[in-house]
Formats: structure tokens, C-alpha cells, sequence
């Protein structure tokens, strides 16, 4: 790279700190976007307001909420992918490199000063190969994305990053890698999933509850249940409220059904979300008919109070999933 390139590079990764200056109002409308996002609710009205302030973030997750409405990168998401990769964002860059429709692109008559795909992708690749030089472990996972490269969701994953430990255990999970011998292979699995629980993914959570469970370990896999639905990984939070009630009894649980029962009455404010409410509706009843009105009241606050001590209900999705 010649040195006007590192200089740009090196700018552009600190721009999005100088457009970042929110205000109270639109930093607060900024987090409910984001948690409304990862609740998979509507949440456009709510990140409009920090993206037209600036947020680079906002800007790239208002963009998402664009583009999965309608299925494709419609011209408005367009922009705020233009303007949140212009300040950095590296999860907007890759959008637009991987953008399948760039007619100006396939027609070769794009506005003056518009990137191709191909330089939106050369832009992200370099500025984060240059940040995980530094030490950031996401960036190398950002790498990883751009190039399919393995050795950089390796030292991702080296570096600490949780999400990119879940993922290196996947794919060793799925042959990828080399090792001399199979047991090496599982080891590297288990190592990973472990390494990537114990960093706070709750996909790593799960995955590693599994191993456990399949080396004959249930209160290890009871433990890794209980840490996922603790950061409201709403998928779990569903089957640790479900295993309480014992509705089904399967992995031994201690019955406590006023727990249980305010568990599957908190996922009741997804409103739908991720499709949680055919199996709200289908299991609340079900563990209502155990329990006393007082009980039922009892279950209630239970949950009311939960819901002020966690983080907001998530289900964790990938920033580039689909």
C-alpha cells in the first residue's frame, strides 16, 4: 500500500468516532433500533432518528432493516450503506461488496465517484487487515468474511473473539481445517465452543451445552442453558422456561414452575418476533394449568422483575446473516 492509502485507511477508521457525537435523545433511540432489530421488530422509525444524525451504526442497521423488508438493496438502503461504509463501517462495506444487483456496475456507467463492488470489497478487506494488525479481533474476523481465508477466523478467534470462536468450532465441526488426527479435530471443536461460552456468545453457549450433553455431562449442559437464557438469548429463554415447568422433564431440571411460567410469559413482549408466538401461545396454557391464580400473579412480577435486572431479549443474529 502506498503511504497516501494507510493514510486514508487510518482516517476512515477514525471517522466514525468524529460522527458519532449523538445526542441523549438520539443515542436512546439509537439502542431501542438496535434492540428492536435484534428482537426482529420493526425497528426503523427508531434507528432513522441516530442515522440521520450521523451513526455510522444506526446508518448500517437502519439500511438492514431496509433491505429485509423488501428483500433486496433498495436505493434508500443503498444510501445508508454508502454512508455508514464511508465512515468505516465494515459490516456496510461487505454489504455492498456481496450487493448482487449493481446494475450501474453490470452496465459499466456508474456516477462519478460511486464505488464498484470489487473496490467497496478492497476497501473493507485493507481497512480491517490494517486493524487486526493492531490487535482488533473483530476486524480479523471481518477479513475472514471478506476473503474466506481461514487463518484470519483463526486468529480471530486467537485473539479473543467470541463470535469468531463459535465460528472457527463450526467449521472444524464441518471438516474444514487440518488435523493429523480425528480426535484432534473433536478436541479443537470442544476447545473453541468452550472458549467462545466462557467469552459471553450464547451461540457458543449452546454448542458447547451440546458437547457436554453428548459426553454424558447434563448438569455442565443445565449450566450452559441457564448462562445463555442470563443474556436473554430468547431461543433459550424459551427452553430454560420451558425445562423449569418441565413441560416436557427432559434434562432435569428442578421444577419451578413460577420461574418457568414467567420465562415464556416474558418473550410474550417479541410480539411476534422471530415467530416466538405460535410457541408462547402453544406453551403457556399448557404450564398454566399446573399452577394457582396466586401463582400465575406470582409469575407475573417474577417476570416484570427479570426483565429489569437482563439485558433486552435478543436473538443474536449475524450482522451479514442473510
Amino acid at each position: 500500500m502506498t503511504g497516501l492509502r494507510v493514510l486514508a485507511l487510518v482516517a476512515l477508521s477514525f471517522s466514525s468516532a468524529v460522527w458519532a457525537n449523538l445526542t441523549a435523545f438520539e443515542q436512546t433511540a439509537k439502542n431501542r433500533g438496535v434492540m428492536l432489530f435484534n428482537q426482529y421488530k420493526p425497528s426503523e422509525s427508531a434507528l432513522r432518528i441516530a442515522a440521520e444524525a450521523g451513526d455510522a451504526e444506526a446508518q448500517f442497521y437502519l439500511a438492514e432493516e431496509l433491505r429485509q423488508k423488501s428483500q433486496y438493496i433498495t436505493p434508500e438502503a443503498e444510501k445508508w450503506l454508502e454512508a455508514a461504509g464511508s465512515q468505516g463501517n465494515l459490516y456496510a462495506m461487505l454489504r455492498l461488496a456481496r450487493a448482487a444487483n449493481d446494475l450501474c456496475a453490470t452496465m459499466n456507467n456508474c456516477p462519478l465517484g460511486k464505488k464498484t463492488r470489487e473496490e467497496w470489497l478492497t476497501q473493507a478487506r485493507e481497512l480491517a487487515a490494517s486493524k487486526a494488525s493492531k490487535g482488533d479481533a473483530e476486524a480479523a474476523y471481518v477479513v475472514y468474511l471478506a476473503t474466506s481465508e481461514f487463518e484470519w477466523l483463526e486468529k480471530s478467534a486467537a485473539s479473543g473473539y467470541a463470535l469468531g470462536q463459535w465460528l472457527l468450532a463450526t467449521r472444524y465441526k464441518e471438516g474444514e481445517g487440518s488435523f493429523l488426527l480425528p480426535w484432534k479435530r473433536t478436541e479443537a471443536v470442544e476447545h473453541w465452543a468452550r472458549a467462545s461460552a466462557e467469552g459471553g456468545n450464547p451461540k457458543g453457549m449452546m454448542e458447547y451445552a451440546a458437547i457436554l450433553f453428548e459426553k454424558g455431562d447434563v448438569e455442565g449442559f443445565r449450566h450452559w442453558n441457564e448462562q445463555a437464557a442470563l443474556i436473554s438469548y430468547a431461543t433459550t429463554v424459551y427452553g430454560y422456561g420451558s425445562d423449569l415447568a418441565h413441560e416436557p422433564d427432559t434434562y432435569g431440571f428442578p421444577y419451578d414452575v413460577v420461574k418457568g411460567y414467567a420465562l415464556i410469559y416474558l418473550l410474550k413482549e417479541l410480539d411476534g418476533g422471530g415467530g416466538m408466538d405460535a410457541n408462547v401461545n402453544d406453551k403457556l396454557p399448557k404450564i398454566a394449568a399446573k399452577m394457582t391464580a396466586e401463582q400465575i400473579d406470582e409469575a407475573t412480577e417474577f417476570a416484570k422483575k427479570w426483565k429489569d435486572s437482563h439485558p433486552p431479549l435478543s436473538f443474536y443474529p449475524d450482522k451479514l446473516g442473510y
